[in-house]
């Protein structure tokens, strides 16, 4: 074992902030004792999946609320402390976290439940990553639920991202469709659409019977509260007193997004590191805000084609410059035009613009709504940002393409603004 003296000084090795930093992870699990402000829902969840305790068929569950207010949180704990309780009389219970932003087809929905919940050696199978049609990977999963488990259960966060809800039918009626003799599945569905089961096909509404729950927003002692049972991820009297009623001010804002506050909390610890400052001021979360928005935002357009950050961009650029906040497809597509000549991009169609920005709707990148233009003149689509539109204009200028339209932009606004 080498001495300290051996260390590679191009790393440091202690961390003057962060005690645990893994306490302010997304993925961190707290412990019951963490979990504030939903006493209620935690209950319903666990009626919903009692009978699993016991190796029956749990209820189907879906779960509503925005971003942030625990519904993911409360549904893996819960359920972690089914799979407790169940084995105390041998029964197996197991469960599969599927996000459906980024598994989003049936073939790998299937796939991944199967491959969570295998084991080889109970079930005579394995699950390749790639090789088998989706029919096969059914077959598949059938035969590791009913040998490795006595109950599934499929938790589904941002369910209505799913290309085809076929997937919803099947598991459901796997019993029922005699699919799995000596196992059962429950499903837990989790949106922040409240209106998701109105788009359900109508083969999925009749055989998928469930319960329905909201999670309302956190409000700011409710924050508090959080970010103080995880005040622990940091090293004693390194947060100065006003930084967690601030973190929590700022997150309420925004209804009540706890997922936020936490992110913010600890980016303003890093920050705080990076300056190599000995305590975490308010200073620092003000900074860590609005990276912290920026790296949201950040995520959900990674990946994005260039034509739709420009599209976006154009949204941004009107919002901006307006005292309007939601503006029609034509009065966008006018101010893209503009761009896209700017950028030397070909011109996308009005059609396909307005097809753009409902994909963009449905990533929760903007909101889209349709409002009636009065009588017998139809429906036209609003669109608005659902970020700062500096933030937004900060990312979208990361794009090296995009960064072109930088120089002279002042000048571009002013020539197209909002009914010209």
């Amino acid at each position: 074992m080498s001495s300290n003296d051996d260390r590679d000084p191009l790393f440091r090795y202690d961390d003057p902030i962060f005690a645990d930093e893994r306490l302010l992870e997304i993925t961190h699990l707290p412990g019951p004792d963490r979990i504030v402000g939903r006493d209620e829902q935690m209950q319903r969840v666990a009626d919903a999946l009692n009978p699993a305790v016991f190796g029956s068929e749990p209820n189907h569950l879906f779960i509503f609320g925005k971003t942030g207010t625990g519904k993911s949180l409360i549904s893996r704990s819960v359920t972690q402390r089914v799979i407790t309780e169940a084995g105390r009389d041998d029964v197996t219970v197991k469960y599969a976290f599927i996000d459906c932003g980024e598994q989003n087809t049936e073939a790998s929905v299937v796939k991944t439940i199967a491959q969570i919940v295998n084991e080889p050696e109970n079930s005579g199978v394995t699950v390749p990553d790639r090789g088998l049609g989706t029919g096969d990977y059914y077959k598949r999963l059938w035969q590791t639920i009913d040998h490795c488990t006595d109950v599934t259960i499929v938790i589904l966060d941002e369910i209505d991202m799913l290309e085809d809800d076929e997937i919803l039918r099947k598991l459901s009626r796997a019993g029922e469709n005699r699919r799995i003799s000596d196992a059962s599945i429950g499903i837990i569905g989790i949106s922040n659409k409240i209106d998701f089961p109105d788009h359900l096909s109508e083969r999925v509404k009749s055989s998928l019977s469930r319960d329905e729950l909201v999670f309302s927003p956190y409000d700011a002692n409710q924050l508090v509260e959080i970010l103080e049972k995880r005040q622990d991820a940091f090293h004693d009297s390194v947060l100065e007193d006003d930084v967690i009623p601030l973190t929590s001010a700022l997150a309420a804002q925004e209804h009540g997004d706890a997922r936020k506050a936490i992110d913010i909390l600890r980016n303003a610890g890093r920050l705080a590191k990076k300056q190599n400052d000995a305590r975490v001021t308010a200073e620092n979360v003000r900074e860590a805000k609005e990276k912290t928005e920026a790296d949201r935002f950040n995520e959900l357009i990674e990946g994005s084609p260039q034509q739709a950050k420009a599209i976006l961009y154009a949204l941004t650029v009107l919002t901006q410059n307006s005292s309007e906040k939601e503006f029609p497809t034509k009065i966008i597509y006018n101010q893209y035009k503009e761009l896209a000549r700017r950028l030397d991009f070909d011109i996308l169609s009005e059609r396909r613009v307005q097809e753009i920005l409902q994909e963009q709707n449905f990533l929760n990148v903007i909101q889209s709504e349709r409002t009636g233009r009065g009588r017998g003149r139809g429906a036209h689509a609003k669109h608005r940002l659902l970020e700062n539109p500096s933030i937004v204009e900060k990312v979208l200028l990361r794009d090296s393409r995009l960064a072109l339209l930088e120089e002279g932009a002042d000048t571009e606004t002013q020539q197209t603004r909002p009914g010209r």
